[in-house]
């Protein structure tokens, strides 16, 4: 996977984003993804295909369900009969660039069905926010996807078809933990930490913490970067394997008409050292402010 972007923060590399992971398998559900992503310190804080979860891929935009067409890699669920491999995984091709620097990149993508046809096409830009006075960065990531055919489409969810609390898909980070060395220290939000008061609620920010080799300690801070992600609910783990996401359809179907288009902005703060509550919620200020610029 050798076509990837370096991005930077100051003079540091910090991510890369592989834009045309042609090497992958079908069943992963082929898609752009940054992977590694690190602190400054250099402290990995993504995982690529995992054991546990072969079909996630670092940080992308990865969709289960979209017109019954698998974006996500892996299992597909069935109602009444469960999770099964089906021949049904989609890909997003890159398109090509609006702009790539060393902070930031811009890009068109397609997302093409089973088939091969056309189902989405999308405008993604990532760029790298400098949060130099509290010795961190953030991923500013926003994706716009735009109804390619004639008719409605529908995203959904395992939890849209009948399995409760799997809500996943849009935004997913795949944070390192287990069997890279690594472990969790846990997730919280404003007014509530663990997974039991975070999945599947809405919240102005989520922190996960961890532990890396050694003594190294990381953070993520992921914040909605505007009203409709915020109104989105977030999907956490921290036990089998460490993720979080923001979910486009949690309970019910989201429909985009043909013609139309849906976007979403996550800023995602990546920080050496353990945060608490109140440093991440002066962190998530300090992230919106700096992403408005």
């Amino acid at each position: 996977m050798t076509d990837a972007v370096r991005l930077t923060s100051g003079d540091t590399d910090v991510a890369e984003y592989v834009w045309d992971p042609a090497e992958l398998p079908r069943t992963l559900s082929p898609r752009p993804f940054l992977h590694p992503v690190r602190t400054l310190s250099g402290v990995p804080v993504t995982d690529l295909m995992p054991g546990d979860h072969q079909h996630h891929l670092g940080v992308s935009i990865a969709v289960p369900d979209l017109a019954g067409h698998n974006f996500w890699g892996g299992r597909t669920f069935v109602p009444a009969s469960g999770p099964r491999l089906l021949d049904n995984h989609g890909v997003q091709r890159h398109d090509g660039w609006e702009a790539r620097t060393a902070d930031a990149v811009e890009a068109r993508l397609v997302w093409h069905g089973a088939d091969g046809g056309p189902l989405m096409r999308e405008r993604r830009r990532i760029a790298v926010l400098p949060l130099a006075a509290w010795g961190c960065w953030a991923l500013d990531v926003t994706f716009t996807l735009e109804n390619a055919t004639a008719e409605p489409l529908s995203f959904a969810s395992p939890a849209v078809n009948g399995r409760p609390g799997a809500g996943y898909g849009g935004f997913f980070w795949r944070a390192p933990s287990h069997g890279s060395g690594t472990s969790v220290a846990g997730a919280f939000g404003p007014d509530r930490r663990g997974v039991r008061w975070l999945h599947g609620r809405t919240a102005d920010w989520l922190a996960l913490c961890g532990h890396g080799t050694g003594r190294t300690r990381w953070s993520l801070l992921f914040v909605p970067g505007d009203e409709r992600t915020r109104a989105d609910p977030w999907f956490v783990r921290t036990g089998d394997y460490a993720g979080v996401g923001s979910c486009l359809a949690w309970e019910r179907p989201l429909v985009v008409p043909a013609g139309e288009a849906l976007s979403r902005r996550i800023i995602t703060v990546v920080a050496d050292g353990t945060l608490g509550v109140a440093e991440a919620a002066e962190l998530s200020t300090a992230a919106l402010r700096v992403s408005a610029r």
